[in-house]
C-alpha cells in the first residue's frame, strides 16, 4: 500500500510541492556522472559533450558515445551488442573529432584528464558484454589507460548491481535493481573520486530533496520533478562538496518505481559520509519506454551540447553548482579584452566552449567552469531555450 501510494502522488502531482533546486559551493573540478543503460548511454554522452565539466563517468552497460548516430534501428541491433552487428568504433571516434572540431561538443582536450569506470553484467542479456567491451576501446583513443577501469566478471543480469537490495543477480525484469553481493556504486565512485570515508549503513543523516526540474527543459521527455540527496555537510555554509549525477535506466523513473531507485541503488550512503551531493534527473512518461535519448527521439542533435536532454542536465549542474563560481556580466568586447572571450568573423565567442555570444556591444555574462575554458551563465542559456 505504502508503494501504491508512492506512485499514485508522483503520477498524479498530489505530492507536497517541489522545492528549487539549490545553489551550492560545488568542487568544479569533482562534478561526474554515472547510468544505467540509457542512462549509461546518456552519462557517456554527458561526459564527451561536456568534458570541461564532467570529470569522470561511470558507465553501466551501455555502449560508445553516438553508437546508435540517430538510428533507432542501431539502438536495438548493434548497440546492444549483437554478434551480427558491429559497433563503428573508429567511424564513431572521427564524427566526435569532427564534432568538437565544428564546436558541437567541448574541446577533446579536456578528456585526458578524466577517469571512467565501465561495468557489464556477466549474464546481461539486455545490453551484452561486447557493447560494453566496444566502449572501452571507444574511450582508449581520448583517456589514458591507467584512468580506465572495466569490470565485468559479476554474474549479474542486465540491471543496477546492489550488495543488499533488489532480485536475485540472475533475473532479468523489472526494478532492473539486482542484489549481487557487489556495492558497484561504491566501486564505481571509489574509481571516480579515489578513497573513501566509510559508507554510513545506518539512518542518513542527509535528505532526499524532491526539485522541480520544468525550469531546466520543459517537455523533450523530462519529467517535472527531479530528486537531490543533499548530505548534512552540503546543506550549509563550509568547505565545498563534490557532486555526482546518477542517470536511471528505461523503465526506472519515479513515475515507474516511485523513488526504489533514488533510494536502493547505494549511491547515497557513501554521498552521506563523503561530502557528495548526488543528483538524480527523471525522465517522463513521454520519454519512449521512460528512457533517455541516446537515439535521436527527441532529434538530431541529441548527443551534442545543444541536445534539450543533454542541455537540461548540464543546467542543473550548473544551478548546483552556481554558489561556487562568479558569473561576469559585461560587453563582449570587455570579455574579449579579459581574456574571456575571443573574436570571429561573426562576433565573439567564449574561450574554451567557443559558444557564440554574438557582437562585440552585445552584453552577455560568462563563468569559468574550467581553467581557461568558459561558458555563458545558466540563466542565460535557459532564457534561449
Amino acid at each position: 500500500m505504502q508503494r501504491l501510494a508512492t506512485l499514485l502522488l508522483v503520477c498524479c502531482g498530489l505530492a507536497a510541492r517541489a522545492e528549487p533546486l539549490p545553489a551550492l559551493h560545488i568542487e568544479r573540478d569533482s562534478i561526474t556522472v554515472s547510468g544505467l543503460s540509457s542512462g549509461g548511454y546518456m552519462a557517456v554522452q554527458l561526459q564527451v559533450a561536456y568534458s570541461a565539466t564532467f570529470r569522470g563517468v561511470g558507465a553501466i552497460a551501455a555502449g560508445p558515445y553516438h553508437c546508435a548516430e540517430g538510428s533507432a534501428l542501431h539502438a536495438n541491433a548493434r548497440c546492444l551488442g549483437r554478434e551480427d552487428a558491429a559497433i563503428p568504433v573508429d567511424r564513431l571516434v572521427a564524427t566526435t573529432r569532427l564534432w568538437a572540431a565544428q564546436s558541437l561538443i567541448d574541446p577533446l582536450q579536456h578528456l585526458r584528464g578524466t577517469r571512467a569506470y565501465l561495468f557489464s553484467g556477466r549474464n546481461d542479456s539486455v545490453v551484452r558484454p561486447r557493447a560494453v567491451h566496444a566502449l572501452r576501446h571507444y574511450l582508449a583513443a581520448f583517456i589514458p589507460a591507467d584512468q580506465l577501469r572495466h569490470r565485468d566478471d559479476v554474474p549479474a543480469e542486465h540491471g543496477m548491481v546492489t550488495d543488499d537490495h533488489g532480485q536475485p543477480c540472475e533475473r532479468k525484469g523489472t526494478p532492473y535493481i539486482n542484489d549481487c553481493d557487489f556495492d558497484l556504486a561504491g566501486e564505481l565512485l571509489a574509481h571516480l573520486y579515489g578513497r573513501l570515508q566509510p559508507r554510513n549503513d545506518g539512518p542518513l543523516h542527509g535528505r532526499l530533496v524532491e526539485f522541480d526540474q520544468r525550469e531546466f527543459g520543459p517537455g523533450r521527455g523530462m519529467a517535472r520533478r527531479g530528486w537531490l540527496f543533499l548530505p548534512q555537510a552540503c546543506a550549509r555554509h563550509g568547505p565545498p562538496c563534490r557532486l555526482h549525477v546518477v542517470l536511471h535506466g528505461c523503465g526506472q523513473n519515479a513515475q515507474r518505481l516511485g523513488d526504489r531507485y533514488v533510494r536502493h541503488t547505494g549511491y547515497n550512503r557513501w554521498a552521506d559520509t563523503n561530502r557528495l551531493v548526488v543528483l538524480y534527473p527523471q525522465t517522463s512518461v513521454t520519454a519512449p519506454h521512460a528512457c533517455w535519448d541516446w537515439w535521436g527521439y527527441t532529434g538530431s542533435d541529441y548527443a551534442q551540447r545543444s541536445g534539450g536532454q543533454m542541455g537540461a542536465v548540464k543546467a542543473m549542474v550548473e544551478r548546483l553548482a552556481a554558489g561556487s563560481t562568479r558569473c561576469v556580466r559585461a560587453t563582449n568586447l570587455a570579455h574579449l579584452l579579459a581574456g574571456r572571450a575571443r573574436a570571429g568573423w561573426t562576433g565573439a565567442y567564449a574561450r574554451g566552449s567557443r559558444q557564440p555570444l554574438g557582437g562585440l556591444l552585445v552584453r552577455s555574462g560568462l563563468r569559468e567552469v574550467s581553467p581557461g575554458h568558459q561558458e555563458q551563465c545558466p540563466h542565460e542559456l535557459l532564457s534561449r531555450r
